[in-house]
């Protein structure tokens, strides 16, 4: 199956490729795992994080003493987060003169992050740097990740809005743009058929770093050392009539349930960027480049709808348009919402997330944006596809879109 699509003017612009060029050597995800329930589950975030550091280095040899900084995207940190990864790149035998921070640009927290370094490099500021992500939705997902704010602040409509449960804005888009249970569902049972087809064949296997983790049994308590090497939350056999018999979980008549949601998951990402001259010189494999990215903001109550309008203007300022882009990988956050941005676009259905979404694989919010990145090129090599984009919504209302080429 071939998707390179149309060669208009802006996308030979693109694929061309010049010394300048921001490109990746590396993309390594962890597996993603069930929140409180799989492989990661009795994993600590800054473990997760530190083997997915030390792997995006080793994979192509790299002395980390040329990693000049490094930016995290975490949603749920620990302590406030930037101290844990600063731990996990010690670990990960990083030297204490690479510098790190954290992100927290919600959902889009690991793409934030890759496009941070990515700038830094254009700027000429660094070298060398990781864009990456993690989250343990196990350790810091529920209801004491919730802050209390201002009642001065509340008394703006908008502001106010973004205290509301994810799952009403998924109602929310469904109500506002007439996308029924129904159309729900069915996108959803794709994303697992899609997801459990892919894992059968094996085309994850190339972006999952195998991992060995502690795993406590919840029946016996008995500690034992696992293999996590695929992601756990894929289900087969997952069909429209199965998520038919699901109860709405926001609204007594609402069309959001667990089965067309993202899962609440654990895992770890991380891409390693550099210029093309600078990866020419030290003869280091070149996957792709980053074009660039951009956010946009949405109204809070309706913030799944980030798609629709966060790659419209990447697209514009590539010059693309939405049919020289081979692939799209958008979070399925909820389906309500990815249904509304493919529509809302025109997009094919045949064209997003190839190997199944979030709802299948799992979102875990920090991570998301880096795991995309590693997909998407190893889709790109499955397919032949090589200019992709990367969306997704953004709690509190937002959404962000990247263009990516793969050099497969």
């Amino acid at each position: 199956m071939s998707l390179q699509a149309s060669t208009s003017a802006a996308k030979a612009r693109i694929l061309a490729k010049s010394d300048d060029d921001i490109v990746i050597v590396s993309a390594v995800r962890s597996a993603i795992t069930k929140g409180k329930k799989g492989g990661f589950k009795d994993t600590k975030p800054e473990l997760l994080l530190s083997h997915v550091l030390r792997a995006a280095y080793e994979k192509v040899s790299l002395d980390p003493k040329l990693i000049d900084d490094i930016a995290v995207g975490n949603v749920l940190p620990p302590g406030g987060g930037a101290t844990p990864a600063r731990m996990a790149a010690l670990h990960a035998g990083i030297p204490i003169e690479t510098s790190i921070n954290t992100i927290n640009r919600q959902c889009s927290s690991g793409l934030t992050a890759i496009t941070q370094i990515a700038n830094e490099i254009k700027a000429g500021q660094i070298e060398f740097g990781i864009g990456a992500g993690v989250e343990s939705m196990t350790n810091g997902y529920g209801a004491g990740a919730v802050a209390s704010i201002s009642d001065e602040v509340l008394t703006n409509q908008d502001a106010e809005d973004c205290l509301l449960p994810m799952g009403i804005t998924s109602e929310n888009v469904a109500a506002s743009y007439n996308i029924s249970r129904a159309t729900q569902d069915a996108f959803a049972a794709r994303s697992f058929q899609k997801a459990a087809a892919a894992q059968k064949a094996g085309k994850f296997k190339d972006e999952i770093l195998p991992i060995r983790a502690k795993w406590v049994d919840p029946k016996t308590e008995e500690e034992k050392e696992v293999l996590v090497d695929s992601d756990d939350g894929i289900r087969e056999g997952v069909t429209p009539e199965s998520l038919g018999k699901l109860k709405p979980a926001f609204k007594k008549d609402g069309s959001t349930h667990a089965g067309n949601a993202s899962q609440v998951s654990d895992g770890a990402a991380a891409v390693l960027l550099t210029k093309r001259s600078t990866a020419k010189r030290l003869g280091l494999p070149i996957l792709g480049k980053f074009v660039t990215s951009s956010v946009v903001g949405v109204p809070p109550k309706i913030m799944g709808v980030g798609p629709a309008y966060a790659i419209p203007k990447v697209l514009g300022l590539t010059g693309l348009t939405l049919e020289d882009v081979d692939f799209y990988e958008i979070n399925e956050a909820f389906a309500s919402q990815a249904v509304m941005s493919v529509q809302h676009l025109g997009i094919g259905e045949d064209k997003v997330n190839i190997n199944g979404g979030a709802i299948a694989i799992g979102h875990p919010l920090g991570c998301t944006g880096a795991r995309q990145v590693a997909t998407g090129l190893s889709i790109a090599k499955q397919t032949g596809g090589r200019v992709f984009v990367t969306s997704m919504c953004i709690g509190s209302g937002m959404g962000m879109a990247a263009v990516f080429v793969s050099e497969h």
